[in-house]
Parts: structure tokens; sequence; C-alpha cells
């Protein structure tokens, strides 16, 4: 770890003078383990394969039982070490399905012996070439939940995501899909991630991805830094118009990750997320060979960035904690360039994701290379909840009637019938401040002003599963004015 490539935060960040400040690290609660390194696809964007670090091909080809058994007893030190309950697994590659059955049974009965009485979860990031019939039999056996890449229809995933014949790989996915998507497998289908490519019709890509029906879309921007940047431009023009399509949706269709959490943290709430927030990183990878690494989309930026020099034979996950990395994506706010800092929205953008900051002979305290794509999606998103809210702030009661569908719902909330759409709706109706006769000042940004939030307690992540726009709010039997589960 000399930081030539880094200074920041290699060199220039103090991590005892962090630790003296009373800056307390946040144990990690997401594994990513490495359990094959090597694909069956070929995929142009590829930060494993594809770009400058090329350390796959010193990683075994599997990984061994004695490294799996080594990587259960740390975290299960880990997990004893900091009281955890309901630590997440991901298996990843590589490909991770090339491990085949017998090895990933083998491994999360391990797991689940080695800590027991934790509510812990298991889920695997997959091409989806490799989804058969027995293999999402052992994997729903084993309750492994399932994401699967896709890039939208077949012209889209066939510009990059090609088979090992130079083919594109879309046909075999689809098969995949179509198969976790029926109702004996539904229960382990996660979602779709979607590498962005600004030549594909947003909103084209988009429905074509709902043709899988899948419970969550996200959308990744690709890896990219100051010293390597985007190809093409436009992509805050691609998500606007993807954001517009599902935001307007009368129904809910699908959950889309990233509005999900961009909408969460303007309304106040608490992210989850890498890429968007302020909120630390928890999350740790080890590799095929027991090495421990950050993020590994870190080594898009230069050789070895994800290394961290630490591995399970010799090392703890608590002594991966105090690696500078590891601060600098848990110390928030103090982690971003003086530019980010005086952004406006940068409690909500959090300076984007980390391997996006690179510039090279500075290392990671800069704004994303997606910076001004950021600012002006997250301006976007906010007009349009904004207005949204302000319009159930001053909306005004109607004369209720007779018959069933004019009966109030929880808050005031009377369903209305579109003459123009003829689609049902329902239209919020905010109930009168108390003991104030003027009309109630607009909303102008976050946070989500109170009588919006019954218990007044902190919104969590994940309770957008009735939202995401203004014919959604509220539904009936939810116990928030905008429609948010009671948490």
């Amino acid at each position: 770890m000399t930081g030539r490539d880094a200074p920041w935060p290699l060199l220039d960040l103090d991590v005892a003078q962090i630790r003296a400040a009373g800056r307390e690290p946040q144990s990690f609660r997401q594994f990513i383990l490495k359990i094959h390194s090597r694909c069956n696809l070929s995929c142009s964007y590829c930060y494993i394969y594809e770009m400058s670090d090329q350390g796959w091909r010193q990683q075994p080809v599997n990984m061994s039982w004695s490294t799996v058994s080594t990587i259960a007893y740390c975290i299960a030190e880990h997990v004893r070490t900091h009281d955890l309950y309901g630590v997440e697994i991901i298996l990843h590659g590589g490909e991770p399905l090339l491990a085949g059955v017998a090895r990933i049974t083998e491994l999360v009965e391990l797991f689940r012996a080695e800590i027991p009485d934790n509510e812990m979860s298991f889920s695997v990031q997959t091409n989806g070439t490799l989804l058969d019939r027995s293999m999402l039999e052992m994997l729903k056996e084993l309750g492994i939940r399932v994401g699967i890449s896709l890039d939208g229809d077949a012209e889209a995933t066939g510009r990059h995501r090609h088979n090992a014949r130079g083919a594109s790989s879309f046909d075999d996915v689809a098969s995949g899909l179509e198969l976790i998507n029926s109702p004996e497998f539904r229960e382990i289908y996660s979602g779709i991630l979607c590498t962005i490519d600004v030549r594909n019709d947003p909103v084209a890509t988009y429905e074509a991805l709902l043709k899988f029906t899948p419970p969550t879309i996200d959308f990744l921007l690709p890896h990219a830094n100051w010293a390597h940047p985007p190809p093409g431009a436009g992509y805050a023009d691609w998500l606007i118009a993807v954001f517009d399509r599902w935001y307007s949706a009368p129904e809910q269709e699908t959950s889309v990750r990233m509005f999900r959490e961009m909408i969460q943290l303007i309304l106040g709430g608490r992210g989850s997320a890498d890429g968007l927030g302020l909120q630390p990183s928890t999350l740790i990878v080890v590799d095929t060979d027991g090495s421990i690494k950050q993020l590994d989309s870190l080594n898009s930026a230069y050789p070895l960035a994800a290394s961290t020099g630490l591995d399970v034979f010799n090392n703890s996950f608590d002594d991966a904690l105090e690696h500078p990395t590891t601060v600098a994506r848990q110390i928030g706010e103090d982690a971003l360039s003086d530019q980010c800092r005086a952004c406006p929205v940068m409690q909500i953008c959090g300076g984007g994701l980390y391997p996006h900051r690179y510039r090279s002979g500075i290392g990671f305290r800069n704004p994303s290379v997606y910076c001004a794509d950021l600012l002006r999606l997250i301006f976007h998103v906010r007009a349009r909840v904004t207005k949204d809210v302000n319009d159930l702030n001053t909306a005004q009661p109607r004369p209720l009637g007779g018959c069933p569908e004019q009966r109030p719902g929880p808050r005031g909330v009377l369903p209305s019938m579109s003459a123009r759409t003829g689609r049902a709706r329902r239209r919020a109706v905010a109930p009168p401040l108390r003991g104030s006769p003027q009309p109630p000042r607009p909303w102008t940004g976050w946070p989500l002003p109170s009588r919006y939030t019954d218990d007044r307690r902190p919104m969590r992540s994940g309770n957008w599963s009735r939202f995401p726009g203004p014919s959604r709010w509220p539904r009936p039997g939810c116990r928030r004015t905008l429609g948010l589960p009671h948490s």
C-alpha cells in the first residue's frame, strides 16, 4: 500500500486522529464472497476482466474449502465481537453459479452452522445463463435470493454481454428469467441489475426489463472516473426519462432502487445504498484466495485499488475496519471534497459512488465524474416530489357522498376518477393544521413535514413498496399520509 496512485486516503487520511476524535468504526454487515473467479460471459464493460487490473489471472478458479471454512470462522468472530444480528452474505464472482450446486449447498450449510441464531440472509448476483430448474430448486431450498444482470432488450444486451462464442447472451438469460418468474420460484427473485448505455432508448430499456416483472430494477452508471471518463454523455437525460416514466405510472410496476433511495433522502429519510447519501459503508469483499478487499469496482480506477494487504488467514475483519479506504467510506461528509461540501444536494448525492471520484495523483477526494448528471437528476426528482407534496399540503376537502367510492380513507383520503384517463386515482386531502387558520407554507425540499409522518419517527429504508408517484399517495390502510407503511 504505497499510496502513490491515491494519496487520499492512503497517505493523507489520518486514521488515528479520526479515532481520537471519537469517530468509531461501523462493523461490517455485508460480506461479498467471490466463490468463483471465472465467468462464462465476456462483457465489454466488466471491471474485473476488461479494465486495467488483471489480478483475476492469479486467483484460483474456485474458492477452496479451507478458505470457505476460514471465512465462516472470521465472520462468526466479527458477529460475536460486535453483537450483530442480520448479516448478509452475497455470493459473487466471476459467475458464482459456476461453483456448482454441491459447493454452494455446502457453503451455506457451513455458514448457518458456524453462525447460528442469526437472521443471516444469502443472495447471489448472476448473469442468469445457468438458471435451470435444478439450480433454482437448490437456491429456493437454501433460501438464496437471486439478482440477475440484463441490459434491456435483445439489441441492448447484445451490445456488451456476449458468451464465449461472441453471441448475445440475451436468449439464455431470458429463459432463466422466465423460469424464476414462475410461481414456483418467484419468492427468490430479487430483481434485475442493468448497466446504462446511453445509446439504448431509456424508456424502451425500462419497459423491456418490465416484461420480466422484476421486484426491483437497479440501474448502474458505467464504472468511470476522472482518469477514464464515461463512454458517451447524457446520463442525466437518460435517467430523467426513465424516472418520469416510472414515477408517472398510475400503478407501481416495480421498484427502482436509485429513484427510491433518492426520494427517501429528499424526504428526510436515511439511505441504504452505496452511491447516494452519507451513510457509512458496511460492505467488505473476500476474494477467491481469501484476501480481504474493498469494493472490487475500485479496480476500475487503477490496478490493486481494492487491495488491503489483508487476508482471512492472518487477519480479522476488525483489522479491515482500520484500513484508510474503509475509514474514508464511513466518515460521510468528512471524506468529501470542498466542492461537494458546498453543494446544496450533498446530503442526497453524498459525493456519488466512491470509485467514480478517482483522479490520478490525487485519489478519491473529488466530486464524482458524474457530478453534473447527478445534480441535474436530483434537481429534477426533487422538483417533482416537492410539487406533489405541496399539492397534498394545500388540497381542500371535498364534500362527501353516500356511495362507497366517496367514503374517506385514512387521514382524509378521498378517491376520485380521472375523467380524462378513465383510471381510478386517489387524491390525498391533507387535514388542516390544528390551531392555525393560515394556509400551510410550501415545502421546499426536506425534511418531510412532520404532519406527513404520524409518529414522527424517522423513515427506514425499504418502506417504499407502495410508492412511487402521486397517483399512489396514499393507499387505504397505510399509516402515513404519503402511503408509507408504519415502521
